[in-house]
């Protein structure tokens, strides 16, 4: 980000903002199920419903964060909403967190 006399530009704190968002969306187990199972395919709302054992109205609003997020786009046939990751570093940022995880999981590990 550009710095000039202590202040972020408008643009820096616009990425910041952005990232934030991206953040807080992969912050709840709930959206990360979510972003799994779109990793392999497109799936239908009805699937992702039956799958996470959620309501209609509670995958809806999950969905609503991921795609304000720009995590995830829909599109309709018909009746049925489809879903899937709206880009493939998505399914890579999901990776990075897990093998962090993992990493932390085997140095908590060798402590012991």
């Amino acid at each position: 980000a550009c710095m000039r006399k202590g202040k972020e530009s408008s643009n820096g704190r616009h990425f910041y903002e952005r990232q934030a968002a991206i953040c807080k969306a992969f912050a709840n187990p709930t959206r990360l199920r979510i972003l799994d199972l779109l990793e392999t395919k497109e799936r239908s709302a009805y699937e992702l419903q039956q799958e996470l054992g959620v309501t209609k109205a509670n995958l809806s609003q999950h969905l609503t964060i991921l795609r304000s997020a720009g995590a995830v786009v829909t599109r309709r046939e018909g009746k049925q909403l489809y879903c899937a990751l709206a880009m493939k570093e998505i399914k890579q940022a999901c990776a990075l967190i897990r093998e962090v995880l993992r990493r932390q999981s085997q140095e908590n590990w060798a402590r012991r």
